[in-house]
């Protein structure tokens, strides 16, 4: 297809898994009443941002892959024609825990899912203290409507993570996302911060010559010390935001991608053709101190 309809939901989440499951739904069905395809949820939807402490409760919110929720949104899928994207906490066996993303089919069916690569461990971010690196690698799902790629919010700050999942043929880069803002901080940083954020993300959409769609969480939680930004956004692959959406309201917003627009940037500005892959070795490296 050469155009696709892509659907952000942007939420606020609650302590209740069945809640927030059930306002993601309603989201779902929003975004396909307005025309969407692919529906993207924001990462880790079913629950309150549980990284911002180290607490072994915690644990008791994942669930596996597929499980409950994945049958939930199969059936809404099914019954809707929607391709749905969803950040989930898996529980893999007991010990093993991953920040996980399953992708459903327009019919219903489960395609597979994504493990998320890079984990934080940073104040309010403990990431490492439940999630297990991913271990599935890169990945790129072929849907009814679209081929795209799936990675998880800290991969955001990777090129590299980028350009392998272009290369394995992405029209879309999908980013769930859970970010957000310390109160305490000023407005400047605040700024300063989110420029950052969606710049490299727009960055991987020159690079690679892709549409991006990256979706956030919005609202105060952890007792109000951490505000999620919301700013979802799509960059078409020129790095142009087409659509950004507020800082502190809940949306679903819809839009169509131009998957045609991939070949004319690629073909105007080559930066694939150019590719030194002989010169990349280095690459590899923690850190280049050495001969």
């Amino acid at each position: 297809m050469s155009s696709v309809k892509v659907g952000m939901v942007q939420m606020s989440c609650t302590a209740s898994k069945e809640e927030n499951l059930q306002k993601a739904i309603t989201g779902v069905r929003e975004a396909a009443a307005k025309g969407a395809q692919i529906i993207c949820l924001q990462e880790l939807f079913t629950s309150l941002y549980f990284c911002d402490v180290e607490d072994y409760e915690n644990f008791k919110l994942a669930e596996p892959i597929p499980g409950a929720s994945t049958d939930a949104l199969s059936a809404v899928a099914a019954e809707l024609g929607v391709v749905i994207i969803a950040s989930l906490f898996e529980k893999r066996t007991q010990g093993i825990y991953h920040n996980t993303t399953a992708v459903l089919d327009a019919d219903g069916s489960y395609l597979g899912k994504y493990r998320k690569m890079h984990i934080p461990d940073d104040p309010a971010y403990y990431e490492k203290f439940y999630f297990t690196p991913g271990d599935l690698g890169y990945k790129v799902f072929k849907t009814r409507f679209a081929t795209f790629g799936v990675l998880i919010c800290w991969d955001q700050w990777y090129p590299e993570a980028a350009r392998i999942t272009s290369l394995m043929g992405a029209e879309i880069l999908f980013y769930p996302t859970a970010i957000g803002w310390a109160t305490s901080q000023d407005e400047d940083t605040n700024t300063e911060q989110y420029n950052a954020w969606q710049t490299i993300q727009r960055s991987h959409a020159v690079a690679n010559g892709v549409h991006v769609v990256s979706v956030n969480r919005v609202g105060l939680e952890q007792e109000g010390a951490m505000k999620f930004w919301g700013g979802s956004f799509v960059a078409n692959p020129f790095g142009t935001v087409l659509k950004q959406l507020s800082h502190d309201d809940e949306d679903v917003h819809v839009m169509t991608l131009d998957l045609g627009k991939t070949d004319r940037y690629r073909t105007h500005w080559p930066f694939l053709r150019d590719r030194r892959i002989d010169s990349y070795q280095p690459i590899t490296k923690r850190y280049i101190d050495e001969d």
